[in-house]
């Protein structure tokens, strides 16, 4: 059973092109009382360390993705998408640019929205094209705060149950990786 078990869902934009993004950078959290956006040395190092296993590399200069994260400490109501996997979508799926003439030989994606409620305590991460400055993925995980005493786990452990829905690998490292072995 996983050390956390609580809900954990994802969702992605038909427009994102997961096959060409290699680099990843933090946007700046600027720190207010009032905001909860604080910095999270547990959160951000966690999420680093899975992008990075993933084959994206940290470049503060000229990164391909901004990752926003934010903890919510109230009961949530989002909007997210019921998708196919997002790896089915990279594998099958076109990548639909909303600024491309309509063709009517294209099957173009909807959207299938859905509501969730997320407990006090949700974890919410967005990948953010920098080039076209939109959301390509967004990953969520409620109750993250409810065990106060191994609260830093928790959050390690929320942030690999987020990515775990986020299975895309850099291009050609997985092939990089299984030749050093």
């Amino acid at each position: 059973m996983n050390y956390y078990d609580h809900k954990v869902e994802s969702d992605y934009s038909y427009s994102g092109n997961f096959k060409k993004y290699r680099t990843f950078n933090f946007i700046g959290v600027k720190n207010s009382e009032n905001d909860s956006s604080k910095f999270n040395p547990f959160v951000e190092n966690a999420i680093k360390s899975r992008m990075e296993v993933q084959g994206y590399r940290f470049n503060q200069n000229r990164p391909d993705l901004l990752v926003s994260y934010k903890l919510f400490y109230e009961d949530l109501l989002l909007k997210g998408y019921n998708q196919a996997d997002i790896t089915e979508f990279i594998e099958t799926g076109r990548i639909f640019d909303e600024d491309e003439e309509y063709d009517p030989n294209i099957e173009k994606r909807e959207y299938d929205p859905v509501k969730y409620n997320l407990k006090k305590g949700t974890l919410f991460i967005v990948l953010i094209d920098k080039k076209k400055n939109r959301a390509v993925w967004q990953g969520y995980a409620s109750g993250v705060l409810e065990n106060t005493v191994k609260n830093e786990a928790y959050l390690k452990s929320a942030v690999r149950s987020i990515f775990d829905r986020y299975k895309v690998f850099t291009e050609g490292y997985l092939q990089a990786s299984q030749q050093q072995n």
